[in-house]
């Protein structure tokens, strides 16, 4: 099971379990919202299949470039 993703079955028991982890069901929320703010704004969801491999590895590096921009910015404001 190591390594394996977690099955969409799996997810909602973990969803069931009362959760005592504050952290975990903060970023639990997060993701929901942001699912949910996508879809609006795209009307669309991750199932989409008009994207290939390389289309969402591009997303990917965009996204993970806006985070290095924003990680530069706050280490200059500290």
């Amino acid at each position: 099971m190591e390594g394996e993703a977690v099955a969409k079955e799996d997810f909602v028991q973990i969803k069931q379990i009362n959760m005592t982890d504050s952290i975990v069901e903060s970023v639990l929320d997060k993701f929901k919202e942001r699912s949910e703010e996508g879809i609006k704004k795209y009307g669309v969801t991750l199932d989409r299949k008009d994207l290939n491999g390389l289309e969402w590895l591009t997303h990917l590096q965009e996204e993970l470039m806006d985070a290095t921009l924003y990680i530069e910015k706050l280490k200059k404001e500290l």
